[in-house]
């Protein structure tokens, strides 16, 4: 299961290439840039950002999302990453985010450590959990990016997630991958500590409603927040203040149910 794992990644390239025609850039060879924006207050947590497959470090910085994160959570540390989609092709996204971003921060006093993803980074956040179970207390996941549309009508031919036969489990490949991601959401019936610490938000008009509505019962239904608008920046922010006002309390709870159970 782990050699399975350390090569999930690289399979995600052929589902990626359809995205990379405005993607950012970034330089593989250095470490994921980052910028760390501390809290107003004494820091008892941190929240990771990924971003999605046009924003850089630079153009992340400038949404403002992090004074938006700390209004709700001025107890946050928030670190926004470039984590884009040059990372995704070299093969090593999430051990990256790993070994240089999250590892680290877990070295820290942090009380929990958090990672939100847009779009593409939605799926990096997914793909670092499958990868990396049990590391991160909460998951904040905005219009994430869940592949092709074969196997979303696959899924509904069989009636949705639960009814889904995956059938056994096969090598990861660029013709099984992402039948081995929606199988790893499917097992999230089986991690109630994930499913308890994780939020979803999404718009009402945007190009992935359908497929993340396939992956939306496996989450309580007030950790689901759909919006009116598309797939854009404009959503993303007031999706964000609702979802850090849902996970706020409750998710102190959920992520000392989580280390409980670790």
């Amino acid at each position: 299961m782990y050699l399975i794992r350390r090569v999930v990644v690289p399979m995600l390239l052929a589902c990626l290439l359809s995205l990379a025609g405005c993607a950012a850039g970034g330089d593989v060879t250095k470490p994921i840039p980052t910028a760390l924006i501390a809290a107003p207050q004494s820091p008892h947590r941190l929240v990771v950002m990924l971003p999605g497959r046009g924003d850089s470090l630079q153009a992340l910085t400038d949404t403002g999302i992090a004074g938006i994160i700390q209004q709700s959570w001025p107890d946050a540390d928030v670190l926004l990453t470039g984590l884009t989609m040059p990372f995704y092709r070299q093969g090593r996204a999430a051990q990256r985010l790993h070994d240089e971003v999250i590892e680290p921060a877990r070295r820290k006093a942090y009380q929990q450590v958090w990672l939100a993803g847009i779009s593409l980074g939605g799926m990096g956040a997914l793909l670092y959990d499958r990868q990396y179970p049990d590391q991160i207390d909460g998951l904040l996941l905005l219009s994430p990016y869940l592949g092709e549309d074969a196997i979303h009508q696959q899924i509904r031919r069989a009636g949705g997630l639960a009814a889904w036969q995956a059938g056994p489990a096969q090598p990861i490949g660029p013709d099984t991958f992402q039948h081995e991601l929606w199988r790893s959401l499917q097992d999230w019936s089986q991690r109630p500590q994930r499913t308890r610490s994780t939020w979803l938000a999404y718009g009402a008009d945007e190009p992935f409603r359908q497929p993340i509505e396939l992956m939306s019962p496996l989450l309580p239904a007030d950790h689901v927040i759909m919006l009116p608008g598309k797939h854009n920046w404009k959503l993303w922010k007031r999706a964000m203040r609702v979802l850090l006002e849902r996970a706020g309390s409750e998710g102190s709870a959920a992520a000392s149910g989580q280390d409980s159970g670790k």
